[in-house]
């Protein structure tokens, strides 16, 4: 507080012992450590706690005295059955939004077709996603999830509740499958694989390849070279005919923009497609490959049998064996030692490597290839250089 002087301004304390006390009351703040904040609230938590049981007991004991009197009114029974209800749906509350601490351990719970909620219930406590089925099981008929349950592999890891796992079931959240198809596999491999990995009928994707209407849908005219090697993710439910979409369409991701870059190989498309698929047979060096291609096309200019080993074992449908002097005479539409020019139809899936080699071949006048024995192929201009090229990958034999 201050007096004024004569012109109003403010400029002596009135009493200035009482204005430092005032003063420096302001500037002192309250010396109060974070345990005692911390003290406070548990003892507070505590006494409520505490608070909240007695009167539980005391109205439980109440209502208990109530009951062994007679002429007990329906009313006290509501209240009874009200309290109880209160007490379950408490406890499974508590359940439902209370988490469960997997860590960073992965656990997969498969549900297939015809299991019902309950069994898939018992899995997952089984597994020690959830504790209580219960906490599942009711919450799934109140939101219906029980109605919609989707085959298939959930994987759960990390936090769960019974809240969370509900919101995945009800998703349809399941793992994904892996598929790989690896350059240069017939179809019907990949029909083994599609059994295999996803469960589906290897003969109906053969029929497939049949199927002209299916064909026509997808404009090519047959599957064979155009299920692109490649590892996809599928839907463990997902459709043989989706799968095979999702293979042509990423055969023609891969490669529609190429076809505007090839060379006057005097090929359409599908010939080079099949030429693709003979050269990924034929040799896994992409040093070779480009020449390779050279090999048939020089002999297609001059009207030479392609003599393509990989053909007739095509045409024999796989061999688990090596290829016999006989087998050059089986008589298939694939051996192309009896019936010059390409085969009708790719014997594989090629990769884009052996598709650009087809494209853009090397400028050799090569007409021969023998392997070397090492993995690699020797190659010749002309059937006298091609003999001793074989007696030399014979030497290269292991014995």
């Amino acid at each position: 507080m201050y007096a004024k002087t004569k012109n109003g301004s403010t400029d002596w304390p009135l009493s200035s012992f009482s204005s430092d006390i005032w003063r420096n009351s302001l500037k002192t703040e309250p010396n109060i450590q974070v345990w005692e904040y911390l003290w406070y609230a548990a003892t507070t938590i505590f006494l409520l706690v505490v608070g909240v049981c007695l009167l539980f007991l005391r109205m439980l004991g109440w209502i208990l005295r109530r009951l062994k009197k007679p002429g007990i009114s329906w009313a006290m029974a509501g209240a009874v059955s009200l309290l109880v209800g209160i007490l379950a749906i408490s406890a499974i509350s508590y359940l439902y939004f209370n988490s469960k601490d997997l860590g960073g351990q992965v656990i997969e719970v498969q549900v297939t077709t015809g299991d019902t909620f309950g069994a898939v219930a018992d899995r997952l406590v089984k597994e020690g996603v959830v504790s209580n089925r219960w906490s599942l099981i009711l919450p799934a008929r109140l939101l219906k999830v029980d109605r919609k349950l989707r085959s298939g592999i959930y994987v759960f890891t990390g936090q769960n509740s019974a809240r969370s796992v509900l919101d995945k079931l009800n998703q349809g959240d399941v793992k994904l499958t892996e598929v790989t198809i690896p350059e240069g596999m017939p179809i019907w491999k990949v029909a083994a694989t599609l059994q295999t990995r996803l469960l589906l009928d290897s003969a109906a994707l053969m029929q497939l390849n049949l199927d002209r209407p299916f064909l026509d849908s997808l404009e090519i005219p047959y599957l064979e070279g155009h299920l692109f090697p490649e590892t996809y993710a599928f839907d463990p439910g997902v459709s043989l005919r989706s799968v095979v979409r999702e293979m042509v369409q990423m055969f023609k991701q891969k490669t529609d923009s190429l076809w505007a870059t090839q060379t006057a190989t005097g090929l359409n498309k599908y010939q080079t497609l099949t030429l693709a698929s003979i050269i990924e047979a034929e040799t896994p060096l992409a040093s070779e490959r480009t020449r390779v291609a050279s090999v048939y096309l020089n002999r297609l200019r001059i009207g030479m049998t392609l003599d393509a080993d990989p053909t007739v074992i095509y045409g024999l449908g796989g061999l688990d064996r090596p290829l016999l002097r006989d087998d050059l005479d089986s008589v298939t539409i694939y051996n192309t030692y009896r019936i010059a020019g390409l085969p009708p139809t790719p014997i594989n899936s090629p990769g884009l490597a052996s598709v650009l080699a087809a494209m853009n071949p090397d400028g050799s006048d090569y007409l021969f290839f023998v392997a070397d024995g090492t993995g690699g192929h020797i190659f010749s201009r002309t059937n006298e250089e091609h003999n001793m090229a074989r007696r030399r990958a014979r030497l290269n034999q292991p014995r």
